[in-house]
C-alpha cells in the first residue's frame, strides 16, 4: 500500500511529468473546465474514473457515492446534475456500476445496517421491482451482476426523471443518458445500451416535467 508521505512524492513526479509534455499544462487547467460528460459513479476505491474512460483533467465532471444511486432527495447529486446540465452543459450523462459492489451485496442481505439502511433500501427496492427475474436466477454471483445492472438502469432513469435534464434535451437536444458497468475481472466498460429516448417518452406520462411554464 502507499504510504501517506509518498503521495506527495507521487504529486512532485506527476507535476514534472505534465510539464515535460505542456510546459503550459497547469495554466490551461487552471483556466477553468469545459467537460462532455458527468460521470456518476460508485466510491470504490477499485474504479479510477478517468484512468479507465482514458480521459485527461477537465475532460470529466465526476460525483461518487456508494452503489452510484441518484436519489432524488440527496441535494448533492441533485445538485451536481444541475450544475453539470445548466452551467457546463454537459453533452452526456453516465450511471457507471461495476460488478462486484459492496453496496449492492450488502442490499442483497438481510442485514441491519445501521445508518446504511436508508441508503441501501433504494438499491432494495431496485430489487423487490424485479425479484422475479433475480430470483429465478440461481447462480448468486450472476443474480448479483444482475442487480448492478438494473440499478444502474434505475438511476438512469431517475436521471430522466428530472427536470432540468428534461427541459434541456427537449430544447437543445441534450444531454443523452446512458448506462454503463465496469467489469473489473476483464477491465471492460459495458454500455448497457439503454434507449434514452424509449425511456423518455415511456415515463412522459407521469414525470412529464419537460413542458414549459404557463
Amino acid at each position: 500500500m502507499t504510504s501517506y508521505e509518498q503521495i506527495f512524492e507521487n504529486n512532485r513526479r506527476w507535476i514534472a511529468e505534465k510539464k515535460s509534455h505542456d510546459s503550459g499544462f497547469f495554466d490551461k487547467l487552471a483556466a477553468g473546465q469545459n467537460p462532455d460528460f458527468l460521470y456518476i459513479g460508485c466510491s470504490d476505491s477499485r474504479v479510477a474514473t478517468e484512468e479507465l474512460m482514458g480521459v485527461s483533467p477537465g475532460e470529466v465532471f465526476v460525483h461518487r457515492n456508494i452503489a452510484n444511486l441518484v436519489c432524488n432527495n440527496d441535494l448533492n447529486v441533485m445538485s451536481v446534475i444541475n450544475y453539470s446540465v445548466y452551467h457546463l452543459q454537459v453533452q452526456h450523462i453516465i450511471v457507471c456500476g461495476h460488478y462486484g459492489c459492496g453496496g449492492v451485496k450488502a442490499a442483497m442481505q438481510p442485514r441491519d445496517l445501521g445508518i446504511l439502511n436508508p441508503w441501501l433500501r433504494n438499491i432494495r427496492d431496485v430489487y423487490r421491482l424485479h425479484r422475479h427475474e433475480l430470483n429465478a436466477i440461481t447462480d448468486e454471483h450472476q443474480r448479483y451482476d444482475r442487480l448492478v445492472e438494473l440499478n444502474v438502469e434505475e438511476q438512469c432513469l431517475n436521471i430522466i426523471k428530472t427536470a432540468v435534464v428534461q427541459k434541456t434535451y427537449l430544447t437543445k437536444g441534450y444531454p443523452l443518458v446512458h448506462g454503463w458497468v465496469f467489469n473489473m475481472r476483464t477491465g471492460a466498460l459495458i454500455d448497457l445500451q439503454i434507449d434514452f429516448k424509449e425511456k423518455l417518452k415511456e415515463i412522459q406520462e407521469i414525470y412529464n416535467l419537460g413542458a414549459s411554464d404557463r
